[in-house]
């Protein structure tokens, strides 16, 4: 392991706050240190207040802030001789220190303080970083960890047998540290949990974090240790409805529908198949912080019921010896590992799932690492269960609000590069559901910048092939389908009946028709499995009802759609899918209203393109965005005792009325 320090960049940052915020910036960027708001960094400082007066100060990581990217606001400043003066407590529970820890922080609008503000305050130094380095729990988590951690370090480190964060934690470190502390000192190893360094300036608590991180991984390549290897996603080669049925399962344990992630690289498909894998994976987790994200042990197999009473006994077992009642969680896995598909992660979002595969890829490392030094040993249950039914994870649960709509659920939308498509994209992730976008403009790709809950693919729907290929990836990156909308069309130039050419008519009817009836065939396995029931959103046209001269292709082919759906929806109810129709009209916003036919129809009518833009009952211009607002209302609870509804969004069409 590299320092990263950069002069030319830290130069970017003054004060103590601002190296404290490049340091933890350096820690972030190496994922074998901390992952996912992991870790924590620390800054003692004197400050002036507005009175004048000066006082200590603790700059703290706060709740909710991940070190690759934080800035100075997401450290919460606490009055640190208060905190001196809870660590003398006897005890504190750890409700009573967070309530203690908020009343002393010197910023509105702060985030909460970390749990280990009070470890990091009885610390003697300016500077505390903290981490979960895989080399160090590769070393902590085996049968002789603590004879291997002298070994590394000496009395370079004071070490910390596993204890649960918080209050006692910080009690115990106090004790320890001031009895083992020698002149040498420059970190602290807690076992089964991290590692701390700390130091007078950032850049040295920093450098000596990665010279401690850095013994720990020299010392496993000399017992033979496997270097750790990528868990990119690979190709998934599970058929969707495959995916789609384990996913549904799982959701109808959890009673709330999940994203499933499958990631089918060599790492994964060769850890699941190990003889050992059931041994090694169902011990714990590498640090106990993950248990609330990837619950204690993934599922071998596909088995749900037996790993949701296994769950419960589990709870049953532990929440019996709780000092307080416990309510249980869902008993549904997070993790999957299997021979067929290697790892499929889930949660009520596809960020949740992204990092819990994230977690559970660090955990192999870690797994395989430990059992070169003689065998992995994660803490025992208790333990586990200690954290995730933490009190204080209890209470944010209960504190909680009501997720949105689409939480945990699957659109696919075509056309999604531009207009109405883009903007259906944008509503149904405003409403929490992860989206796959469809277009032949390979600008849909990065439309909506890399978000987690977002996969565009390039892709003409008139190519069967392609369409198989994009449900095979949209499937294998969120688990299934639970919302469709048919939005990708054409829309030619004026043309006269006696003038149309079969080429046109055909290139028309065959992205306006065949394509969606293909699209609804093979989404049809997918929808039957959404866990709520699937939906179905058919863009249609004011020219269905009221058709206009010189667009005969087009509305010919979104009278056929029409009809389509309405016979999908007759045929589909039973399977509790619905399959709606909105037909938008003079939506100017759009890729199908280039400037030319814009100006070529309002003079057809003998209007002014503005005048023309706002031709209806309503005086109003109808626009993607509001298209795309009706859209997903319709997949929605509003409408979910509706199917085979044809509604306008034309702001009052006379000749539909």
């Amino acid at each position: 392991m590299k320092s990263l320090w950069n002069d030319a960049e830290a130069s970017q940052y003054s004060g103590d706050l601002g190296e404290r915020v490049y340091t933890s910036q350096l820690l972030g960027r190496d994922h074998t240190l901390v992952l996912h708001g992991g870790g924590n960094t620390s800054v003692k400082v004197r400050s002036r207040g507005v009175t004048g007066e000066e006082e200590d100060i603790l700059y703290v990581k706060g709740s909710g802030w991940d070190l690759e990217t934080i800035r100075e606001e997401g450290f919460a400043p606490v009055r640190l001789p208060h905190l001196v003066k809870l660590a003398k407590l006897e005890s504190l529970s750890d409700p009573q220190m967070m309530n203690e820890l908020s009343t002393q922080v010197t910023r509105a609008g702060a985030p909460a303080p970390s749990v280990e503000t009070i470890l990091h305050a009885i610390l003697p130094y300016k500077y505390v970083d903290h981490t979960h380095a895989d080399a160090v729990l590769a070393v902590t988590n085996t049968a002789n960890g603590q004879s291997h951690v002298r070994e590394i370090f000496g009395d370079d480190v004071v070490v910390i047998p596993y204890i649960m964060p918080g209050f006692d934690l910080a009690g115990l470190c106090a004790a320890r540290f001031a009895a083992d502390a020698r002149p040498g000192t420059v970190g602290m190893v807690l076992m089964n949990h991290g590692v701390f360094s700390f130091g007078a300036t950032a850049r040295e608590s920093y450098e000596r974090m990665i010279a401690l991180v850095t013994r720990a991984e020299r010392f496993l390549e000399r017992r033979g240790a496997p270097r750790a290897v990528s868990g990119e996603p690979g190709r998934v080669t599970a058929a969707p409805r495959e995916l789609a049925a384990l996913r549904r399962e799982i959701s109808a344990a959890a009673g709330v529908p999940l994203v499933m992630r499958t990631q089918a690289s060599a790492k994964f498909i060769d850890f699941a198949r190990r003889a050992d894998a059931a041994a090694l994976s169902q011990q714990g987790p590498a640090t106990p912080d993950h248990v609330i994200r990837t619950k204690r042990v993934p599922m071998i197999g596909r088995d749900v019921a037996v790993y949701a009473q296994a769950y419960r006994d589990y709870f049953a077992r532990n929440a019996a010896a709780a000092k307080q009642p416990k309510t249980m969680l869902d008993p549904a896995p997070r993790m999957v590992l299997d021979p067929e598909l290697g790892l499929c992660t889930l949660g009520r979002t596809a960020r949740d799932a992204r990092i819990v595969a994230d977690l559970y890829s660090h955990t192999i490392d870690v797994i395989l690492a430990s059992t070169a030094l003689g065998g992995y040993k994660a803490l025992p249950e208790k333990d586990i269960f200690d954290v995730e039914y933490w009190d204080l994870e209890q209470a944010k649960l209960r504190r909680a609000g009501k997720p949105p709509v689409f939480t945990g659920e699957v659109a696919l939308v075509t056309g999604a590069a531009s207009g109405i498509g883009r903007a259906c994209c944008d509503a149904f992730l405003k409403r929490g559901a992860a989206v796959v976008g469809l277009d032949i403009d390979a600008g849909v790709v990065n439309a909506f910048g890399g978000r987690a809950d977002f996969l565009g693919l390039h892709c003409d729907v008139t190519s069967r092939d392609a369409v198989n290929v994009a449900l095979h990836a949209g499937v294998g990156a969120f688990g299934g389908l639970d919302m469709l909308v048919l939005n990708a069309g054409v829309f030619p130039g004026g043309c006269r009946v006696e003038s149309l050419a079969d080429e046109e008519w055909q290139r028309v009817t065959r992205v306006n028709v065949d394509a969606n009836l293909a699209l609804m065939r093979e989404c049809h396995p997918l929808l039957e499995l959404a866990p709520n029931g699937g939906r179905v959103v058919v863009i249609g046209s004011k020219n269905v009802p009221a058709p206009g001269p010189g667009a005969a292709a087009y509305s010919a082919s979104k009278a056929a759609l029409t009809q389509l759906a309405r016979v999908a929806a007759l045929e589909w109810g039973a399977a509790g899918i619905r399959v709606n129709v909105v037909h938008p009209n003079a939506v100017f916003d759009t890729g199908l209203w280039t400037r030319d036919v814009l100006a070529s129809r309002a003079a057809h009518y003998g209007l002014s393109v503005e005048a023309y833009k706002t031709n209806n009952v309503l005086k109003t211009e109808v626009r993607s965005a509001d298209v795309a607002e009706l859209t997903a209302e319709m997949c929605g609870p509003l409408f979910a005792k509706t199917t085979g509804a044809q509604v306008p969004i034309d702001g009052g069409n006379d000749r539909v009325i």
